[in-house]
């Protein structure tokens, strides 16, 4: 009987009407996918080197060194603020 077969769904071979395109358009893929390049290794030495050269190859480079001087400009009115002692490091 019918007890312990377990019910199949059905197929249909719905395109959708307005679709022109070859890929499958119900298919979910994330948006920077195609960009990224730190997603494909698994163990922590391998994503760090490929996060590394990701970081070496940005043809933006100038973004970076503005950003790199941004948060160091915030450290150190961090350190301003709360009367942090930078004479430590001069002596």
């Amino acid at each position: 009987m019918g007890i312990f077969k377990t019910k199949k769904n059905k197929r249909y071979s719905y395109t959708p009407r307005f679709y022109k395109g070859e890929a499958n358009p119900f298919e979910i893929k994330h948006k920077f996918d195609a960009q990224r390049v730190t997603v494909q290794k698994t163990n922590l030495k391998g994503k760090f080197t490929t996060a590394i050269d990701d970081l070496k190859s940005n043809p933006n480079a100038l973004a970076n060194k503005r950003v790199s001087v941004i948060i160091l400009i915030l450290i150190v009115i961090f350190l301003w603020i709360i009367d942090f002692d930078l004479t430590l490091f001069f002596e």
